[in-house]
């Protein structure tokens, strides 16, 4: 089970962290995206071949404009 922003998730081991981000309808070029795997920042450049394992811990963050 891999577990997205705290919540289980459909995704499964072996998927990229770029099939997680099309999974949740963000472009891999979107501007804003961050995405942490087990506490770790994954850099951009490698969203497509950063494989998820069992039990990963995956946090996507967007940023937002507002006050």
């Amino acid at each position: 089970m891999i577990r997205v922003n705290g919540q289980q998730s459909d995704v499964r081991p072996g998927e990229t962290v770029a099939a997680l981000l099309r999974s949740f309808e963000l472009p891999p070029d979107a501007r804003g995206v961050a995405v942490a795997v087990d506490g770790e920042v994954v850099p951009r450049a490698v969203w497509e071949s950063c494989v998820l394992a069992d039990e990963a811990e995956v946090e996507v963050l967007t940023a937002m404009q507002g006050g």
